[in-house]
């Protein structure tokens, strides 16, 4: 039996802003990093690793990794740090507080 991840709807749409990719600009790195974990990786190995049903769902691979490629990108290589980033905020290109998710 195959393992089934938790949801990653990174399209979901919010009362305000209307859609989560309002919350961080058209340039950001952030959009390319989720584009290229979407799309062009190959994370076979790691969701082929998944066999058992039990227990809670495990985040997606493709989110796990994107959010590692993006703390990297912004010289965070703690995941502890990485954790922290999110809530605390850094700033996008118009100087207001982003999140990545």
């Amino acid at each position: 039996m195959s393992k089934h991840f938790r949801p990653w709807n990174i399209d979901q749409t919010l009362l305000l802003p209307p859609s989560v990719q309002d919350f961080v600009s058209k340039d950001h790195v952030s959009r390319f990093i989720v584009g290229l974990a979407r799309e062009s990786l190959d994370l076979r190995a790691i969701t082929g690793s998944y066999v058992s049903g039990l227990g809670q769902p495990p985040f997606d691979p493709r989110m796990m990794v994107a959010l590692l490629l993006h703390g990297y990108a912004s010289g965070l290589y703690s995941s502890r740090r990485i954790v922290r980033n999110p809530t605390q905020g850094g700033q996008d290109s118009d100087g207001r507080r982003t999140a990545f998710r």
